[in-house]
């Protein structure tokens, strides 16, 4: 009963300084309901700031996202910034148009006026790239982007970068994460009424001046495409790019086409997911296309789709597009280090070595691949691509479709398609065949039971194929720091490698596969595929028993 009563003082406490009277009225019919199951959820913790910021379900709560939350941490940001010598600093502010996002970007404004910093807002909903790019454009020492990028519609983030234009790493999270923690009453924090500055046009424009930079002047522009902006943000802008570079105009899937927070026409609006790109593959039925091309609602990464043998359209993996914007630009003369998260395919390292050019390996995330010395391209296969990291460091769903419709047109010019490109990759470097087990789940125990029983009872071998290596990523490595993750590497021919990981912004367990077939002519390109997709799909039923998912 006590501690009963005492959830209830919490929530009350809580509620007492709300200042969103939609959460307010939402916290207060669970106080008079007496609804402790849902309070204790909501009261359980705090929503944990790390390298991906905050991101988390909107609503009433220190568990959930919501202005009081948001408000604590942009006091935590500006203190520690004011500690690192920026005390008059200046903190640019975007946001995407989800739920409460405006809500959240005025907040932080008002925060960090209100602490003596400087603040610029975004002049409207944009692409984070945008945002990315400004924080540079503006000499900022701070960006925060106000985005939860392709997770569900109730949820929102709260993403932070600093003055070299990337997201946060440690240990600038954990002091960040102290700043917050010493906040006290909601009242403590000043939030003037105004006194921030509110962006014009002139950013956007700068920055779609420099999107035209990852184009070869003069290069073909010729293909054809049809555009998805899921629900998000991207539309304006990609139509803005196209028709700066010269494209013809894109055909939009208009179901999808404007900003809408409820994401009415998929379950997740993400390219990768089931069923999200069906709108997109009726339309190209429809209009036929050369590609069809989709950013998810924040813009930042980009999918692909080609068309197929059978008159359908199948959706390009992230390391299959990887790859074919690292040869375009090795094709380009592009020089520097070319890199990838750990989870990408080994791809990337050949054809790197092949041109001479290098290459590194990071921990995933672009907080790591933006912060790799001299880095020219970086990728990882959740559909991200760095390709101009001078003007946006992190990954740009906005150059990334301009290089993949460039590349596309000149291929088009030889009468030959993305596919044909694939192919002639898979017979110089042996066929990469890569696939993912991802498990969703509502229970997080879940994802820490899978990888203690991993750890505990390691698989002796996978598809058949003998575990030679057995790395646990929690103790670091020579070349990476420690993250929690597991990576095996299995006997034969295949070069097979598996890496497990929970997922750093969704409840997900995720499982990369991989496998290296060797091709010996056009020919055996067809049958490769076959022997790579069984063992692929070997190894995933051997892992998820091993698992226990």
């Amino acid at each position: 009963m006590q501690e009963q009563d005492d959830l209830i003082t919490r929530a009350r406490a809580w509620l007492a300084e709300d200042p969103d009277q939609e959460t307010a009225d939402e916290l207060g019919k669970l106080i008079e309901s007496g609804d402790t199951a849902e309070l204790a959820d909501r009261f359980s913790g705090t929503l944990q700031f790390g390298t991906a910021g905050l991101r988390g379900e909107i609503g009433a709560g220190p568990m959930r996202m919501n202005r009081s939350v948001v408000i604590r941490a942009a006091a935590g940001l500006a203190a520690y910034l004011r500690a690192q010598g920026h005390a008059d600093g200046l903190v640019v502010v975007g946001y995407d148009a989800r739920y409460k996002s405006a809500d959240f970007a005025r907040d932080t404004a008002a925060v960090m006026t209100g602490a003596g910093l400087r603040a610029a807002v975004l002049p409207r909903p944009l692409p984070t790239p945008v945002l990315a790019y400004a924080i540079r454009h503006l000499g900022a020492v701070a960006g925060v982007e106000v985005t939860a990028s392709h997770n569900p519609p109730r949820d929102n983030g709260y993403k932070v970068y600093l003055g070299d234009g990337s997201q946060i790493v440690s240990p600038a999270d954990e002091e960040i994460a102290r700043e917050i923690a010493r906040v006290g009453t909601l009242a403590s924090v000043p939030r003037p009424e105004s006194g921030w500055e509110d962006l014009g046009d002139e950013v956007l424009e700068a920055y779609l001046a420099r999107t035209d930079a990852v184009l070869t002047p003069g290069s073909p522009r010729g293909v054809r495409t049809v555009y998805t902006a899921m629900h998000g943000v991207g539309k304006d802008v990609v139509m803005a790019a196209f028709a700066r570079a010269g494209f013809p105009t894109p055909v939009l899937v208009a179901e999808q086409a404007e900003p809408d927070p409820a994401f009415p026409t998929v379950a997740f609006p993400n390219p990768e997911e089931p069923g999200a790109m069906d709108l997109s593959f009726a339309k190209a039925a429809e209009a036929g296309p050369d590609i069809v091309i989709a950013n998810d609602p924040d813009a930042d990464r980009c999918a692909v789709a080609v068309p197929t043998a059978d008159g359908g359209w199948r959706m390009l993996r992230g390391d299959e597009v990887g790859a074919l914007l690292a040869a375009h630009l090795v094709h380009k003369g592009a020089r520097g280090v070319f890199a990838e998260s750990i989870v990408s395919s080994s791809l990337l390292g050949r054809i790197a070595e092949a041109a001479g050019v290098g290459y590194e390996e990071t921990l995933t995330g672009f907080k790591w691949i933006s912060r790799v010395e001299g880095l020219r391209y970086g990728y990882e296969e959740a559909l991200g691509y760095c390709v101009d990291p001078e003007g946006v460091r992190d990954k740009d769903g906005i150059t990334a479709a301009l290089l993949v419709a460039e590349l596309a047109s000149e291929l088009k010019e030889q009468g030959r398609t993305l596919t044909d490109l694939l192919d002639d990759l898979a017979m110089a470097h042996g066929l990469h065949a890569t696939d993912q087990l991802s498990v969703r789940v509502s229970d997080l125990s879940v994802i820490a039971n899978a990888m203690a029983a991993l750890r505990t009872r390691p698989p002796a071998a996978l598809a058949g194929l003998r575990v030679v290596s057995a790395e646990d990523l929690a103790q670091g490595t020579a070349a990476l720091p420690p993250t929690d993750g597991l990576r095996y590497y299995l006997d034969g021919d295949y070069k097979a490698r598996v890496i497990v990981r929970p997922s750093g912004t969704e409840p997900k367990l995720k499982c990369y596969l991989e496998v290296v077939v060797p091709v010996a002519d056009a020919a055996d390109l067809t049958p490769a595929r076959g022997r790579g997709q069984d063992v692929l799909d070997a190894i995933k039923k051997d892992l998820a028993a091993a698992a226990g998912i």
